[in-house]
C-alpha cells in the first residue's frame, strides 16, 4: 500500500481517488473547491457509450472556410484564442488525417466501449441510480442529405466498433417523442449511452462515497505542490500534506502545474457554455441538434443546453452568443419557456492534440502521476482512466492502451 495524494476533484480525479482506493492504497483528494463544480459540473450530462472516435478537426476547404467565415454555431473562435492556440491546433489538425484518426481511435474505442460498464458500479455504490437514464442520445438531422450520409456513416461507426444505434425518420422520431414540435428529416438513436439529470451531483456522489469509504478529501492549492525527498508535498487548509505519489488530474489546469517541473505539454481549450430553461414537455432522450451546434439534454434543473466549442483566450470574458444562437435555432423544434435564472456558466474541455488522454506515469520525476486531457468526454471516461490509472500504478498497462501513457508523448 502506499500514500497517494490526488489534485483535482471533478469527475476524472474523483474517479482515480475511487479506484487507487480500491486497490488498497491510502488517498487523500485536494481541489480548491467541492468535487464537481468545474467542467464536470457543466457538461451536457451524457455517458456517451457511443463516442467511439474522438472529435477530429475538418479538413475540407468548405468546412475549414465556414468555420473561418463564422458561419455555424457549432464552433466559433477569436484571434487572440487560436493564436494562442496555434502549435497545438496545427498538431491537431495533422492527428486528424484519416490514417492517423482511425489509428487514435481504435485505442480510444477501447476506452468508450466499457464507459458505462465503469460507470455502474460507482453510480450502485453511492445510490444514485435514480439520476440516470438508459435511453441513448439522438443526433438530429435538418437536412436530408446529410441524413443520408450520417446514416452512411453511422454504419461504418457499427461495423469497425460494434456500437449501436437505430436510423429513424423524423416523422416516426416525432411520432415516438411528443416534445417536438415537428420533425427534422431523420436521427441517428445511439442506443448504449446513459445520461444523468446532475452530472455535478453525480461527481459529488463519487466523492461522498470515497469519503465513506475512509478517503481524505481537502480543500488546497494544487500549485503548491512541490516534490520532497522521495515524496510530494501539497498546502491544504489542513497544513501541508505529504505523500510518495501525487496525481495530477486537473483538466486544462494541468499543464500549466506540470510547466513547473519542464514539462511541456500543449493543449487546445474548448470553451463551453450551459443554460436551464423550462420546457413543458422536456425530450425522452437528450440530442444533438447538428444544424445549430446545440445539445439539450433534460436535467434536475430544466432542460440544459450546452454549446459547442468556443476557441477563446482562457482569461477572456465570458460570451454567450453561442448559447443564444442554439436556443432560438432549437426553438421550432421544441418549446422552451423562460430561461431558468441562474449565473452564466461557462468551463472549458481540455483536448490534447492527439485526442487521447494523457495516463500514467511522469517520465522524469518518480511518483508523479498523470491522468488528464480527455477533451470533450472526461465525465464518459473518467472512471474508465481512473481503473487504468491504477492498473499502472500497479506495474499493469492492459494491452492495446500503451498509447495513452506520458512516455513518449510529453516534451520536455
Amino acid at each position: 500500500m502506499a500514500d497517494f495524494l490526488v489534485l483535482g476533484a471533478g469527475m476524472v480525479g474523483v474517479s482515480s481517488a475511487l479506484a487507487l482506493q480500491a486497490a488498497g492504497h491510502a488517498v487523500t483528494l485536494v481541489d480548491r473547491g467541492a468535487p464537481g463544480r468545474e467542467t464536470s459540473f457543466g457538461n451536457a450530462g451524457i455517458i456517451q457509450a457511443e463516442a467511439a472516435e474522438p472529435y477530429a478537426l475538418p479538413r475540407d476547404p468548405l468546412t475549414l472556410m465556414r468555420f473561418a467565415l463564422g458561419r455555424g454555431n457549432d464552433v466559433t473562435w477569436t484571434a487572440g484564442g487560436v493564436a494562442g492556440m496555434l502549435p497545438a491546433l496545427w498538431r491537431y489538425f495533422r492527428n486528424s488525417a484519416p490514417a492517423r484518426h482511425a489509428a487514435i481511435s481504435r485505442t480510444y474505442a477501447r476506452l468508450t466501449a466499457r464507459s458505462t460498464r465503469d460507470h455502474a458500479p460507482l453510480i450502485a455504490a453511492a445510490g444514485l441510480g435514480n439520476l440516470i437514464t438508459r435511453e441513448g442520445m439522438g443526433i438530429l438531422f435538418r437536412d436530408p442529405a446529410a441524413y443520408a450520409a450520417a446514416v452512411a456513416d453511422a454504419q461504418r461507426v457499427r461495423d469497425a466498433y460494434g456500437t449501436r444505434f437505430r436510423a429513424v425518420t423524423g416523422q416516426d422520431y416525432a411520432r415516438e417523442d411528443p416534445a417536438f414540435l415537428r420533425p427534422p428529416a431523420g436521427v441517428i438513436h445511439w442506443l448504449d449511452s446513459w445520461s444523468c439529470a446532475a452530472p455535478g451531483d453525480l461527481t459529488q456522489g463519487y466523492a461522498t462515497l470515497f469519503a465513506r469509504r475512509g478517503g481524505r478529501l481537502l480543500t488546497g492549492d494544487a500549485a503548491s505542490l512541490r516534490q520532497e525527498g522521495a515524496g510530494w508535498r501539497v498546502d491544504t487548509a489542513e497544513g501541508p500534506v505529504a505523500a510518495e505519489h501525487a496525481v495530477i488530474a486537473l483538466g486544462p489546469w494541468s499543464p500549466r502545474l506540470l510547466a513547473k517541473f519542464g514539462y511541456r505539454i500543449p493543449m487546445v481549450c474548448k470553451r463551453g457554455y450551459h443554460g436551464h430553461f423550462t420546457a413543458p414537455r422536456p425530450p425522452l432522450r437528450p440530442f444533438l441538434d447538428v444544424s445549430h451546434g446545440i445539445v439539450a439534454a433534460p436535467m434536475a434543473g430544466g432542460l440544459r443546453l450546452s454549446t459547442g466549442a468556443a476557441l477563446v483566450a482562457r482569461d477572456s470574458p465570458a460570451d454567450p452568443r453561442q448559447l443564444e444562437r442554439g436556443r432560438v435555432g432549437v426553438s421550432d423544434l421544441i418549446e422552451l419557456g423562460p430561461r431558468v435564472d441562474e449565473p452564466q456558466w461557462s468551463g472549458t474541455r481540455p483536448c490534447l492534440p492527439d485526442m487521447l488522454p494523457l495516463v500514467g506515469a511522469a517520465p522524469r520525476h518518480p511518483g508523479l502521476w498523470m491522468n488528464f486531457g480527455h477533451g470533450h468526454q472526461g465525465f464518459t471516461l473518467g472512471p474508465t482512466t481512473a481503473a487504468i490509472l491504477a492498473q499502472m500504478v500497479a506495474g499493469q498497462t492492459p494491452e492495446g492502451l500503451e498509447a495513452l501513457s506520458p512516455a513518449q508523448r510529453v516534451g520536455r
